[in-house]
């Protein structure tokens, strides 16, 4: 991609209050030098106390915003985030499939910060057997990685717990599986990146903050970006990583609840120190 600006695609919810969805996404891709597009999958009336509401899309409203941006634009790399529902699952995946997408970042989210649902119950069969096999990397937080094993328990217990996972994960078919550390204990927080063969660990201080909204949507935007770069697996992953432990160093305390982080703070801190303001 040298010399041409990379083209990504977010297929997500909008989150009204900014921190995360379509707009943590397109802050990071701005903030990582490409390009951004977005087909909203749902309308949240959202800030940092919670979700009040959540609106999905019609179908065929979404269907209409992926042809007209990869009709016309094309992406580099699409990642998607909140989808809801087992019709968007499969519409979203017939349309990867249709337009030939091959770096594809899933992000399966299913729960808000605060705790409220993002997937449907009947959505997780739909997600696990069309979205799943046709993503380059999943991005799978603890819950989230246990429940699309079917286990029920809320943490892992050690090593062989988490090997064991992040291989049944790749089991379902991903290319990669990256499973975010931020809900285990330690003083550091250690993601598990896994290509069928071997796992790679990336880690970083644990930051103590409660202002954490919109870590994910971040995250796997970050590695979209980087892949949409033409960068590998593992080089966008050791970027994201950096990017969104900048972000939450410099966690933004606003609202009442659970503040977002910073998308502005990894360009801050990359910047020679005599031109920081």
């Amino acid at each position: 991609m040298t010399g041409v600006l990379a083209k990504v695609l977010t297929i997500a919810g909008s989150d009204s209050g900014g921190g995360a969805g379509i707009q943590a996404d397109l802050k990071t891709f701005q903030e990582l030098d490409v390009y951004g597009m977005t087909v909203i999958t749902a309308l949240t009336a959202q800030n940092t106390l919670g979700v009040q509401a959540v609106y999905p899309q019609p179908p065929e409203c979404i269907a209409a915003q992926i042809d007209s941006v990869l009709g016309d634009i094309g992406a580099d790399a699409v990642k998607t985030g909140m989808l809801f529902s087992a019709e968007i699952v499969r519409l979203v995946a017939d349309y990867i499939v249709k337009y030939g997408i091959s770096r594809l970042v899933v992000d399966p989210v299913m729960y808000a910060k605060g705790g409220s649902a993002l997937l449907q119950e009947e959505a997780m069969d739909a997600l696990r057997r069309y979205l799943l096999p046709l993503a380059y990397i999943i991005t799978p937080n603890v819950p989230e990685a246990c429940r699309l094993i079917g286990e029920e328990k809320p943490s892992l217990r050690d090593e062989p717990d988490i090997i064991a996972t992040v291989r049944r994960l790749h089991d379902l078919g991903p290319k990669y599986v990256l499973l975010k550390g931020g809900h285990m204990e330690g003083e550091e927080c250690v993601d598990y990146l896994y290509d069928g063969r071997q796992i790679a660990q990336f880690t970083a201080p644990r930051i103590d903050t409660r202002h954490t909204h919109g870590t994910g949507c971040t995250l796997s935007a970050a590695i979209a970006a980087e892949l949409g770069k033409g960068r590998s697996v593992p080089e966008a992953v050791e970027t994201a990583k950096r990017y969104i432990t900048a972000a939450i160093e410099q966690a933004l305390p606003i609202g009442g609840g659970i503040g977002p982080t910073n998308h502005a703070a990894y360009r801050h801190k990359m910047r020679p120190r005599s031109e920081r303001v």
